[in-house]
C-alpha cells in the first residue's frame, strides 16, 4: 500500500489499483487522478477536512463513491449521501478495510461546542486520528499520520501522543496553519518521539509518497 500526502490533512491511499481519499479540505489544492477512487473518509465536519468542491469533483469522476463520516458530517453535508460511521465500526471499500476509533474532536476551548471525530485505521497498516489524540486500543500501529499543528494542538501533547502510539513509522499531517519554521520545529519534536519508541519519522511534503 502507498500513502501520498497532500496539503494539510488530505491523504490518498493506493492499493491494488484502488484509491482511498481521506479529509480533502479547504487547505488542500484540487486533486487529480480521481478515477480509481473507491471511497472517501471524512473524520469530522470542519471545513479544513472536507469541502463541497472536493466532493463534487470526486463524485463527477466516480459517481456513487461512498463517503464514510461521523453523524456531524452527515448533518453538515446535507446535499451528499453520507454513510455514517462511529468508533467500533468496520467497513470495506475496494481493496480497503477501514476500522474506526476515537469519537471526539480534541478540545479547542470550552466555549466551543464539542464535535464528533473518528480516527481511521486502513488495512491494519496506517492510522490517522483526525483532530484527536485517540489511541486505537489493542492495535499495534505500523504507520501513524501524526498531527503537527492546530488550534487544539500543544506540541508536548502531540509528542506524548506519538510516544503512546509507538508506531513503527510516522509522518506529519495537519500542518498548513504552521509557518515553515514552526512546521520544521514540530517535525523535529515528533521525530524524536517516534525514534524514542524505536520507529522512523518521515518528513513528507505535499505530493510525496511512502510505501508501507
Amino acid at each position: 500500500m502507498r500513502v501520498t500526502k497532500f496539503e494539510h490533512a488530505a491523504l490518498r491511499l493506493d492499493e491494488g489499483g484502488d484509491s482511498l481519499l481521506i479529509d480533502p479540505g479547504s487547505f488542500t489544492s484540487p486533486l487529480d487522478d480521481l478515477r480509481r477512487v473507491v471511497a472517501v473518509v471524512i473524520t469530522h465536519e470542519h471545513a479544513d477536512h472536507w469541502t463541497p468542491a472536493h466532493l463534487d469533483a470526486i463524485l463527477r469522476a466516480v459517481p456513487g463513491t461512498p463517503i464514510f463520516a461521523p453523524a456531524g458530517v452527515d448533518a453538515a453535508a446535507g446535499d451528499y449521501e453520507i454513510t455514517v460511521v462511529a468508533p467500533g465500526d468496520t467497513v470495506t471499500a475496494g481493496a480497503f478495510t477501514l476500522r474506526f476509533f476515537g469519537g471526539e474532536h480534541a478540545v479547542i476551548h470550552s466555549s466551543l461546542p464539542p464535535v464528533e471525530n473518528v480516527g481511521v485505521l486502513v488495512n491494519d497498516e496506517l492510522y490517522y486520528p483526525g483532530d484527536s489524540y485517540a489511541v486505537p486500543d489493542g492495535v499495534a500501529v505500523e504507520t501513524l499520520a501524526a498531527p503537527l499543528g492546530a488550534p487544539w494542538l500543544k506540541i508536548g501533547e502531540a509528542m506524548d501522543y506519538v510516544l503512546a502510539v509507538a508506531p513503527r513509522r510516522a509522518f506529519g499531517v495537519h500542518d498548513m496553519t504552521l509557518s515553515v519554521i514552526g512546521r520544521d520545529m514540530h517535525r523535529g519534536r515528533l521525530q524524536w518521539a517516534t525514534e524514542h519508541g524505536g520507529g522512523e519519522f518521515f518528513a513528507l511534503e505535499p505530493g510525496d509518497s511512502l510505501d508501507l
